[in-house]
Formats: structure tokens, C-alpha cells, sequence
């Protein structure tokens, strides 16, 4: 038996969804998740855009009903048939197109393929992995990335756009742990305070990137950038950017059109790097969690997580797809 928010659809159409008791016959091919070879009791998930699609049914990202959404979770094995888990084991999942195609994390217990799943390194709980999530994921892979091509805190200021977002917040902490000055970029200049307090040491508002430029390349402000917005913003950011250095580019909240000149790439020789985190090999996404279990300052993200429980989320599908939500939203499994 397994208890999981249930989303559905009405002989009309209309999408709802509802706490429901499962039994193991009432799961897809068993209770497996894309034929999987490990159970899982969930502890935490928490709540994505992608999420906030499923559950409203929008974006074609639910090919059948009913479905169990929830894109990432962290919980213990109860049974493996796979000889890299045992019971007993911490694991985390985040990707491979679970929670859309593959029913998700938001049940009690769920059944994945090994291959899916990342044990969690030493001192990291359950809870600060969903604390982290596909967000703070997708944030340390693009670090690493900027890393990769010799980014260093030496350099100068690191622009974070859609920094009130899942992805900046966690971005604007890491990168001001590690030592980076941060210029954070949000459409909400309210939450101005919170990102100082996470480390940013400079806020932009969203108005003085989210324009075209009339001109491909502009004064030279910034040593990196990690962008969740893209379109006009990415494309005017990139003619800031300084001699060589590069630009992560993990989100498309402000389109995905890119009206941008090579210019840049032509005469400053700037990078621009794309970032995938849903199918990302394991070694990586372990490389990544051993990252965040260490270098992610923890004590700085909790003012902005919010802990809730299943029968919350339907409400806060849509919220976040309206840009309601700042910061993480925790779902405990067990409450």
C-alpha cells in the first residue's frame, strides 16, 4: 500500500488531483516506475516548476492519467534486486523524466530503476536533499561547469539572474560561501533583503537586463554568470560579459528565443555552456551531491524553505507556476 497525490482527469477533460490509497495493483506494471528494481520509502519531496505543470496539466508533460507527480525525492530502500542498494540505504532522485513520463515522488513509497539513484553522501539528510532538489542540483552542475572553464572567485563579480527563484537562491548562497561576489538579478525587489542574506552583495532589478540592447557589446561587468531566464535577458547579458569568460545557461523563465548577436563569442570570446540536469550521468551527479553535501551552506537557505505536506501542493501548483513561490518548497512525506 502506498498513499500518493493522484492527479487525474475528468471524461471532460478537466484535471484535478487527490490524496489516494494505492494498492500495489492499482500502481503502473506493479508500483514500478519504468520497470524499476529498487523501492524506495520517500521521506521528502519538494515542488518544481515541472511540478507545478503536472499538477495543473499543462505543458504536455503528463502523456497519461491518472499519474503521481513530483520530479525529485530522497528516502530509504526498503528491498533492492540490485546489488549496489541494500535496505537501509539513503538515496536521492532527481531526473530521468520521473514524476512526467515515470509516476513520481510524491507517494509514500516508490519503485525506480537503480541506475536512477544517487546514494546520499555522509552528513547530507533526506531533508536538506530536498532542500536542494533538481534546483540546487542543476546549481552546483553549472558551477562546476564555470569552474571547468577557470572561473575563480579572483576574477570579479558572478551575475545570478531569477535569483528569487528555486535555482538563483541556491546559486546566490553557493557561490557566496565559496567566496564569489554575487550580483543577484530579481524581478522582485522586496525579497532584496533575503538575497543579501544569502550572500548577494548587489541587487539588480530585473528592468536593467530585460531589454534588447541596441549595441552587441556593452561595458565588460561580469567574470560568470549562472542564467535561469534566457531569451532578451540572456542575449543582453552576454554582451557584458567579460573578456572569456562564460555564461551557464540553466532555464528559459523568460523564453526561449535567443535574439542575441555572435559578437560576443567573435570578438570577447565569451562561452556559452548548456546545462542539463534531467539525464546527466551518474559519476557527475555524484561529483555534484558530494559538492553540495559540503560546500552548500545550509543555515542560510532555511529562511526561505517552506516544509509542507501532499494536500498542500495542489494549491501551490498553480502558485508557483504564477511566480508565487520563492525560494524551496519541502513536501514531507511523512506529515
Amino acid at each position: 500500500m502506498t498513499t500518493a497525490l493522484v492527479v487525474d482527469r475528468t471524461a471532460d477533460g478537466q484535471v484535478f488531483s487527490e490524496i489516494r490509497t494505492l494498492t500495489e495493483n492499482e500502481c503502473p506494471t506493479g508500483g514500478t516506475v519504468g520497470g524499476g528494481d529498487v523501492v524506495v520509502a520517500v521521506d521528502y519531496s519538494c515542488l518544481n516548476y515541472k511540478d507545478g505543470l503536472c499538477l495543473t496539466g499543462q505543458g504536455g508533460l503528463v502523456k497519461s492519467y491518472p499519474h503521481v507527480p513530483g520530479i525529485d525525492f530522497a528516502g530509504v530502500v526498503v528491498t533492492s534486486d540490485d546489488a549496489r542498494y541494500r535496505a537501509g540505504d539513503r538515496v536521492v532522485l532527481t531526473g530521468w523524466r520521473v514524476g512526467e513520463l515515470y509516476w513520481g515522488g510524491y507517494t509514500t513509497h516508490a519503485r525506480v530503476k537503480a541506475d536512477w539513484l544517487v546514494p546520499l553522501p555522509a552528513g547530507l539528510s533526506t531533508r536538506q536533499a530536498m532542500v536542494v532538489g533538481t534546483a540546487g542540483l542543476t546549481a552546483m552542475l553549472a558551477l562546476m561547469a564555470l569552474e571547468r572553464q577557470g572561473l575563480t572567485p579572483q576574477q570579479g563579480e558572478v551575475l545570478v539572474t531569477g535569483a528569487g527563484g528555486g535555482v538563483g537562491s541556491i546559486a546566490t548562497a553557493l557561490l557566496a560561501a565559496l567566496g564569489f561576489e554575487v550580483a543577484a538579478v530579481t524581478g522582485r525587489m522586496a525579497i532584496a533583503e533575503s538575497l543579501r542574506a544569502l550572500g548577494a552583495g548587489r541587487i539588480l532589478p530585473r528592468t536593467e537586463l530585460n531589454e534588447v540592447s541596441k549595441r552587441p557589446l556593452e561595458r565588460e561587468n561580469w567574470a560568470g554568470c549562472l542564467d535561469s531566464v534566457g531569451g532578451v535577458m540572456l542575449a543582453r547579458l552576454l554582451g557584458q560579459m567579460r573578456y572569456g569568460a562564460s555564461v551557464a545557461a540553466i532555464g528559459l523563465a523568460g523564453g526561449a528565443d535567443l535574439p542575441a548577436s555572435v559578437i560576443p563569442f567573435l570578438l570577447r570570446g565569451v562561452n556559452l555552456l548548456g546545462i542539463d540536469s534531467v539525464m546527466q550521468p551518474f559519476t557527475q551527479r555524484q561529483q555534484a551531491w558530494a559538492r553540495l553535501a559540503t560546500d552548500l551552506p545550509f543555515d542560510r537557505l532555511e529562511p526561505i524553505v517552506q516544509e509542507v505536506s501532499l494536500s498542500d501542493l495542489p494549491a501551490l501548483g498553480q502558485a508557483i507556476l504564477d511566480g508565487d513561490v520563492r525560494g524551496r518548497i519541502v513536501v514531507n512525506l511523512n506529515t
